[in-house]
């Protein structure tokens, strides 16, 4: 992961929340039926020791780990090391800035210690990849030499996006202890650094995984494990590896094995947005519309609630939704912090979703009403601290490429430069609101324009993509495809792409702007906007190189079920989680 240390203050902003759920003891059914028991007190007084070392956002290991029915007691000085029972290393943040820490804490010597006594260990992530002698991130930087090998950056020339984003298969090797049944289902990693196989690492390797090459996606020793995907993200699957570690023995989660393919490569995601405000009340409540659209229908009468956020994020997770997205409509208007419920929403969704979460809307420098000034790293960082897995960054993202593509120099002062730097590029995300302007020949405009599927209004065969800000409401001079390559050179992880044109039409996605910007970056990018039918999904997969695919209003009123689009992709013969 490309990132430097950052701990964030204690949390700046305490509210209560218009919106609550039950922390008495929860049953929710899985996706696939499967049940997960959840016991706010825990079913024991198991403790589990938690190395933090204070970069990013483990909130959701904690709420793992929680939910399970366990208690945490972080890591504060070396003996919690050696006076651990179990402890889980859940690294989040920069290779060097993690060994900077462990070594200055004199943790890095506890923990070799502990690791080489055999006693119960899980790394994830970053926590995987320590144990290994070296990493090329920023590097040469030695590890802690507990395993043979260097881990290094996948390679973008084979044709593979980087970050490698998304829900993949692993191939598990026979005794793997806590991957045992694994083998055939998805995990999900977010990642660009990966270690190798080799004849020094062999017998360390538990399980691998494809993407591109086979890479290292755990290892088992004893009783040392680490994987380099995120089980606490991973669903129901990763709660079952989790509590198999937890309780050293088979795990309680129940995973459905009758599936109507087993998992073999990356799979595409589908994603579940959900568009959050406040309503007349005071409310927050999920809508639909552009935003331009809900802006001004707020102020002539009732914004529509389609229901509460936690509620159907929720739902959406148990319905199989591979992440959930929420869009802070309030927040892009006015301050980014003022809603303060919405903080709430992710920290109460988290408690319950164990898929990735990503909050979008205002996330910027701004200054309060007291004049109280805020970077848009102490607003990412709150919301990363309630929950979100990943940021969505808009209009000050096209300010940002404007300036880099007019001058040629990195500032990294912009929004998406500090938090991509601080929470590495896997955390950005990139929103782009283009609408198509046609032209009667690519040459009359300076940015990218191509020929079109649907014709302009005089018959035009062109077109180019012009970017917008503000909720659609003022286009900028520059294009889809000039943003797109500029916001990956700043550090941007992923591409979320939407088209006014086609938002809400429910006729498909836009196949000419996703194919345009989806072959011009090497970082994944989701398609968005106009998801009408199941075949809208697998049309968009099957004609471009998108990732991921995302829908609000058909999810919301239960048109299309994602389920019926998982389904139907397996039908088409592309790759699904189930």
């Amino acid at each position: 992961m490309e990132a430097t240390l950052f701990r964030s203050s204690s949390p700046l902003f305490l509210s209560n929340s218009n919106e609550r759920i039950s922390r008495k003891n929860l049953t929710f059914k899985s996706k696939n039926n499967s049940v997960i028991r959840a016991s706010a007190n825990g079913g024991n007084n198991s403790v589990v020791t938690l190395l933090d070392y204070g970069a990013g956002n483990v909130r959701s290991v904690r709420n793992a780990i929680r939910y399970l029915g366990f208690e945490i007691k972080d890591v504060q000085t070396p003996t919690d090391i050696l006076n651990a029972d179990r402890l889980i290393f859940p690294g989040v943040g920069a290779f060097a800035a993690a060994m900077d820490v462990l070594n200055q804490k004199g943790m890095a010597e506890a923990l070799c210690s502990y690791i080489k006594d055999d006693r119960p260990f899980l790394g994830i992530c970053l926590g995987l990849q320590l144990l290994f002698e070296s990493s090329e991130e920023n590097g040469p930087v030695r590890g802690l030499g507990l395993i043979p090998g260097v881990v290094g950056r996948f390679d973008s020339s084979s044709g593979i996006r980087v970050p490698h984003i998304g829900w993949n298969a692993l191939q598990v090797k026979k005794g793997s202890g806590i991957l045992d049944d694994v083998a055939g289902q998805h995990v999900y990693f977010v990642h660009s650094y990966r270690a190798m196989p080799s004849d020094a690492n062999e017998d360390w390797i538990s399980a691998t995984c494809n993407y591109g090459e086979n890479f290292i996606a755990s290892i088992r020793k004893g009783n040392i494990h680490a994987v380099q995907f995120h089980p606490e993200k991973s669903g129901v699957v990763g709660l079952a590896i989790l509590e198999r570690f937890l309780h050293s023995r088979s795990s309680l989660v129940k995973m459905k094995r009758e599936t109507k393919r087993k998992a073999s490569k990356l799979a595409k995601r589908v994603i579940a947005c959900l568009d959050v405000r406040t309503n007349d009340t005071g409310d927050l409540v999920v809508t639909k519309g552009d935003q331009l659209d809900v802006a001004i229908r707020s102020k002539l009468a009732e914004v529509r609630n389609l229901g509460k956020p936690v509620e159907l994020a929720g739902q959406y997770y148990k319905d199989g939704a591979d992440e959930v997205s929420f869009l802070n409509i309030t927040g892009f208007r006015d301050f980014p912090l003022g809603d303060l419920p919405m903080l709430q929403v992710l920290t109460y969704t988290s408690e319950n979703v164990f898929v990735p979460l990503t909050v979008g809307g205002g996330i910027r420098d701004f200054t309060d009403g007291k004049g109280r000034h805020y970077s848009s790293l102490e607003v990412a960082s709150e919301y990363f601290r309630s929950g979100a897995d990943k940021v969505s960054i808009g209009s000050d993202a096209v300010y940002a490429a404007e300036a880099y593509l007019r001058t040629g120099v990195k500032t990294g002062k912009s929004s998406l430069e500090q938090i991509s730097r601080v929470y590495g590029n896997q955390a950005v995300v990139v929103s782009i609101d283009p609408r198509r302007l046609y032209v009667n020949n690519p040459e009359d405009v300076e940015f990218k324009a191509i020929q079109v599927t649907n014709l302009g209004p005089n018959g035009e065969k062109y077109a180019w993509y012009q970017c917008t800000v503000n909720g659609g409401r003022e286009g900028r001079a520059i294009g889809a495809y000039e943003l797109a390559k500029a916001v990956e050179e700043l550090g941007a992880g992923e591409i979320l792409l939407n088209c006014i044109d086609c938002d809400g039409q429910g006729n498909g996605f836009d196949i000419d702007l996703v194919k345009l910007v989806s072959d011009a970056v090497t970082i994944p990018v989701i398609a968005s906007s106009g998801a009408g039918a199941v075949e809208h999904f697998s049309e968009v997969f099957a004609k471009t190189n998108a990732s991921a695919a995302l829908a609000a209003g058909i999810f919301h009123r239960k048109e299309v079920p994602i389920q019926s689009v998982k389904e139907h992709l397996l039908i088409e013969g592309i790759e699904a989680r189930m």
